[in-house]
């Protein structure tokens, strides 16, 4: 797998998976560009700070970005213990508009959103996650949510879920009209700056129940190959999966 000559644009690059993703990248000779609402703790070819929760913003920053973009990984994302309309913003529509605003640059190219092993259950809301997948633009996104309030103690699981029948969704149309791959990474724990924020948010007796069938978190950079290897040549007939990457939980709750 070789990624040398690609420009690669990778949000939430300053910290845990997408850090990891941005420094590995750059090990197999991509151009990186990060994006973050923090500066980079890490070397970068170019940095763009961005709030993707904003989708004023989002425009300003891809302003600032490329006219050839080869792959675009969208890591960065908030615990639910943030506030659920922080979640929405942030982990589902201004992905999806920052995602929709570099689509004619990306002919040819890939994109890979992170999901996670606990949207799993998307199937048992599906209509209701293409329904979503179906609005057209950030603030349509917004006002749909505003008619169809989410929890706040399941808002993350939730967005994760949409995130996951909208990389299928609109990853089946992007493959066949603009020849775009994009596919997602379903990470399990995973040891980054937030994974206490996971503990707080799901509970002590969910997390001690999950660590008996798990060997252990994962080091952000054993999901960050798997990221990468999606968008390389090597995955160009791979379009539209949620790739588990999770050390056996998809497996062990099947």
């Amino acid at each position: 797998m070789t990624l040398n000559g690609k420009t690669i644009v990778i949000t939430g690059a300053s910290s845990g998976i997408g850090a990891e993703t941005a420094r590995l990248a750059r090990f197999q000779g991509a151009h990186v560009i990060g994006m973050d609402r923090n500066d980079p703790m890490i070397t970068l070819d170019e940095f763009v700070k961005v709030d993707m929760g904003d989708p004023a913003a989002i425009d300003t920053a891809v302003a600032a970005l490329p006219d050839r973009i080869d792959a675009l990984v969208n890591a960065a994302g908030v615990s639910g213990v943030a506030e659920k309309d922080l979640v929405a913003r942030v982990n589902y529509l201004g992905l999806r508009h920052l995602t929709e605003a570099l689509v004619p640059r990306m002919t040819g190219g890939a994109v890979v959103n992170v999901t996670s092993i606990l949207g799993y259950e998307w199937p048992q809301r599906l209509d209701a996650h293409k329904a979503l997948a179906e609005t057209a633009g950030f603030k349509a996104g917004h006002d749909w949510l505003a008619a169809n309030p989410v929890a706040q103690e399941t808002c993350y699981q939730y967005f994760k879920e949409a995130l996951v029948v909208w990389t299928k969704k609109r990853g089946y149309s992007l493959f066949m009209d603009h020849d775009i791959r994009m596919n997602a990474v379903a990470p399990g724990p995973v040891f980054t700056p937030i994974l206490g924020e996971f503990v707080q948010m799901l509970g002590e007796e969910r997390v001690a129940a999950d660590a008996a069938n798990i060997k252990r978190p994962a080091i952000a950079d054993e999901v960050a190959p798997p990221i990468l290897f999606l968008c390389s040549d090597a995955a160009r007939w791979v379009s539209g999966i949620n790739l588990p990457v999770d050390g056996g939980i998809d497996a062990f709750y099947t």
